[in-house]
């Protein structure tokens, strides 16, 4: 580890089969004003709507809903939280569901303190918060995001056809609720797109510099190698709470910050489908795994030790006899392979884009960053497209 770093997460997990006994203790520390935000009914159909209402009903809680936050929550939808908080006079945010949810409801925590034009503030020009945000707690339904643990708000404006983040540690939640068993009524079409998103996330941190012997580079291989044997027994038995349960401790750690020390980190992947998803309203998580072995193919000559070492530590792709060019490539095969066996989407067709018409816009109005081992132009976005199409 040979560059210095800051680590630090507010975030208090309670985590099994019993954590949701610890959300009348933890509720108690707040106001009686609590706006429930949550997706689309989900949470009605399996039951933990109930159990939520009934907890801040024993606990004396006067209950405001914040109803319909969509897979991919528009601006629009959080000025429309922030009014509805101010006019509940919110002590606290209680998101439940996945993590489009709780980025809407952080993104709600500030909109309900502020006025004026928060889009350019702090999604386009990435400012802190001067405000006093709203607390915010979490009752998670679906893994992938890595919201309950971290301080990233994704939202898209619809408006300017522009998906981004802002980011603080005052947005954080300041509790998250983890009980595995309710992510078993997820479709399996979206666990496996927030599985992928789990290890996209990993692979955005691992694949950037600094290369030297790290702990993080070591940690991401082993949550990597959970995620690839937990998918498969959880594809099998969706019921499986082992696997189950370490995929959901794996996304929340993935975004935790504990992967980060002694690395600049790439997220060129997540820009891409971040401007797909704000043009086509896709699945994120299948987004990213249409994009990623293009995009993988095409950086990895300029990383080529480390893609090596994914192939040979977390793939099993035996050395002996070839090359690092064709050892390197055998695992990026090994990660599309994975995608396929793993029911997610292969291509931008399979995801529903239905032709390539809007490639050249999406790519020109990507956000490009400098933190992968070869940024990205414009043109070579449009031919990562092209490639995953």
């Amino acid at each position: 580890m040979n560059r210095d770093f800051e680590f630090f997460n507010p975030t208090q997990v309670f985590f099994g089969r019993s954590a949701m006994e610890n959300l009348a203790p933890v509720l108690s520390m707040y106001g009686e004003n609590v706006l429930l935000a949550y997706g689309g009914g989900s949470i009605r159909k399996n039951g933990v709507y109930d159990q939520v209402m009934a907890v801040l009903k024993t606990c004396g809680k006067k209950v405001t809903e914040f109803a319909g936050i969509m897979p991919n929550p528009t601006y629009a939808k959080v000025l429309e939280g922030g009014a509805l908080a101010r006019a509940c006079s919110a002590d606290l945010i209680l998101a439940v569901g996945g993590g489009s949810v709780i980025d809407c409801a952080k993104a709600v925590s500030i909109a309900a303190v502020e006025d004026g034009d928060l889009w350019t503030k702090y999604w386009l020009e990435k400012r802190q918060p001067d405000c006093d945000p709203i607390p915010v707690g979490a009752v998670l339904t679906m893994v992938g995001t890595g919201s309950e643990m971290d301080g990233d708000a994704v939202i898209t404006n619809e408006e300017t056809k522009f998906k981004t983040s802002c980011w603080d540690y005052a947005i954080y939640p300041r509790f998250a609720i983890l009980n595995p068993e309710f992510t078993y009524s997820v479709p399996e079409y979206q666990m496996v797109s927030g599985i992928f998103d789990i290890l996209s996330h990993i692979m955005e941190i691992y694949f950037s510099p600094d290369d030297e012997d790290n702990i993080s580079d070591d940690f991401a291989e082993a949550l990597m190698k959970s995620v690839i044997r937990n998918t498969a027994a959880a594809l099998e038995n969706p019921r499986d709470y082992t696997a189950r349960s370490n995929l959901m401790w794996a996304s929340s750690l993935a975004l935790s910050g504990i992967l980060s020390p002694g690395k600049r980190e790439d997220w060129e992947v997540h820009q891409i489908q971040h401007q797909l998803g704000a043009y086509y309203d896709c699945a994120h998580g299948m987004g990213l795994a249409a994009i990623s072995p293009a995009y993988y193919r095409l950086v990895y000559i300029y990383g080529l030790p480390k893609f090596r070492r994914f192939a040979i530590n977390v793939w099993g792709i035996d050395p002996a006899g070839k090359g690092d060019l064709e050892v390197a490539m055998a695992g990026i095969d090994a990660l599309a392979d994975f995608i396929k066996e793993s029911r997610m989407t292969p291509t931008l067709r399979a995801l529903g884009i239905p032709d390539e018409s809007r490639l050249e816009e999406i790519a020109k109005t990507c956000n490009l960053r400098k933190g992968g081992y070869h940024p990205l132009s414009h043109e070579e976005v449009l031919q990562i497209l092209r490639e995953s199409f």
